[in-house]
């Protein structure tokens, strides 16, 4: 039998290592690499090529959805699943948005991710049972507002979502200009440009902005310089 080969990505260490020891009981899934942040989970999924990504939504310097988008994009066969502690309309529209093709809530057993990560392998969606419910009710909304459409209010690129990102958490340009191989002017840019498209005029507005975006979520711990 072909074991699943699988990438775990979560800033947690004790929940890779406990996710992990119990996905390789599961006999038909082996977990080839694991990721702390988002930015390595795009490196690893890239390199390792694996079949199926758990993905952690709220992870440093890459979020889960941003991350999640940059692999489908470049490598669209590879399955990915979507840990969260949330699970509001909110959230759910942007898991879609982005292509992943399971969503489950943290309290979810092992037994169950173990079922899911199968059930994607087989060519199907795979979604916790209250997550099933919200979907099936709010995608019966005639005013709903999806997850491309969030998108497009936000009016953000990729590279945007990447510096607006790792401002919020509190990292300096310096910081924000290595972390994504680019120079400290260009950074400067993006920042300004940032606060023009949204009309913020300082940097705890984009953190403000950045929580209510779903692009970090309120529990990360942020420094606001």
């Amino acid at each position: 039998m072909k074991l699943i080969k699988t990438l775990l990505a979560d800033d947690h260490t004790v929940v890779r290592e406990g996710l992990r020891a119990l996905l390789l009981a599961d006999g038909g899934i082996d977990v080839v690499g694991q990721a702390h942040n988002g930015r390595e989970a795009v490196e690893l999924a890239l390199s390792l090529r694996p079949d199926v990504v758990v993905m952690d939504i709220a992870m440093p310097l890459l979020n889960g959805l941003e991350a999640t988008r940059q692999i489908l994009a470049a490598a669209p066969g590879i399955k990915v699943i979507m840990l969260s502690a949330h699970s509001d309309d909110a959230y759910i529209d942007r898991v879609v948005s982005v292509g992943a093709v399971g969503f489950l809530v943290k309290q979810t057993s092992a037994q169950i991710l173990a079922k899911a990560i199968h059930e994607v392998m087989a060519g199907n969606s795979f979604y916790s049972p209250q997550i099933s419910k919200r979907l099936r009710d709010h995608y019966q909304k005639p005013d709903r507002i999806g997850g491309l459409m969030i998108k497009k209010a936000t009016g953000l690129t990729s590279r945007e979502l990447e510096v607006i990102q790792l401002v919020a958490e509190g990292h300096a340009n310096k910081q924000v200009a290595a972390g994504l191989n680019i120079s400290i002017k260009t950074v400067e840019k993006h920042r300004q440009h940032l606060m023009d498209k949204l009309n913020i005029h300082d940097t705890a507005g984009l953190t403000r902005y950045a929580i209510a975006q779903g692009i970090i979520e309120s529990s990360v711990q942020v420094t606001i310089v």
